[in-house]
């Protein structure tokens, strides 16, 4: 089956309400990009999972952007928010699958509640990607192609390829995405540009693998860079596509990022220590 990507090239707006298993040793590598059809010759089944935090301004332009002819089903996980996003999921309750967390558990928890969904609805691939605005939906065609056609398993979105961009990116945040990939070099021998970047795709498979344990405890606030590590690590064939990551006009830390200043980007360092270090083969 070929499905034809989305005709339009607008830059995605949310605020608009018109946004419509190998050895384990070094992973395989192939410089990917996205074309204008996609075939699916397994048939695999494809979940998109986002996960959400008072959102309410933003997360529905983002759902309806969202090319749902490439996907079986949209999992949305509001982590605890306490404005209306509730609400706003609820509008579009027909099409979606929504997890409610009644407090904040963090982007780790949500992202493997999602996960555990899709696996129990039966998906063999899922899109991972923000609910606020910062990446863009339309994009998910070049997230999926690599795995439906070109037999990978694991596909990272990088704003620094060619064909990616970004926009008034934080400092701060200039700096920790550059020296990242660097680490991730080191320790798995994969020649990432942007290891950071939480748009990505997995077969689901990989979670069958015992080498990956999603469950541990400390994973609740930096599963998606652990993930990320481990999978690179174990062997799995995986490469980047180009993606945009679009920053909002505000110096407002809150208003940029949900990750708690210190603390928050500490816990995401923790699997490069566990894995990078303590489990390096």
């Amino acid at each position: 089956m070929t499905m034809p990507t989305p005709g339009s090239t607008e830059q995605f707006n949310p605020m608009s309400p018109d946004s419509a298993g190998n050895a384990e040793g070094a992973p395989v590598q192939e410089n990917c990009q996205s074309q204008v059809s996609i075939n699916n010759p397994e048939g695999l089944k494809v979940a998109v999972i986002i996960p959400v935090f008072n959102e309410e301004a933003i997360i529905g332009g983002v759902l309806d952007a969202i090319p749902r002819h490439f996907t079986d089903r949209i999992i949305v996980i509001d982590d605890g928010s306490t404005d209306g996003t509730p609400d706003v999921l609820a509008s579009r309750s027909g099409w979606l699958n929504v997890i409610r967390h009644e407090h904040q558990c963090y982007i780790g928890v949500s992202i493997r509640d999602g996960l555990r969904m899709a696996h129990r609805l039966g998906m063999d691939v899922v899109v991972i990607f923000a609910g606020n605005g910062k990446d863009d939906p339309k994009q998910i065609p070049r997230l999926l192609k690599p795995i439906l056609e070109n037999g990978m398993d694991y596909v990272q979105g990088s704003r620094y390829l060619e064909g990616g961009k970004f926009n008034k990116m934080p400092r701060h945040r200039r700096v920790v995405t550059r020296i990242y990939p660097l680490l991730l070099r080191l320790f798995t021998g994969f020649h990432a540009t942007d290891g950071t970047n939480g748009y990505r795709s997995y077969r689901l498979k990989i979670l069958d693998d015992p080498r990956i344990d999603i469950d541990q405890t400390w994973l609740d606030e930096c599963l998606e860079y652990y993930l990320a590590l481990r999978i690179l690590q174990c062997g799995y064939p995986a490469c980047e596509v180009p993606v945009s990551k679009i920053y909002p006009s505000t110096t407002v830390y809150r208003r940029y990022t949900k990750v708690r200043p210190g603390i928050g980007w500490m816990n995401r360092l923790k699997p490069m220590l566990y894995c990078g270090i303590m489990r390096r083969r």
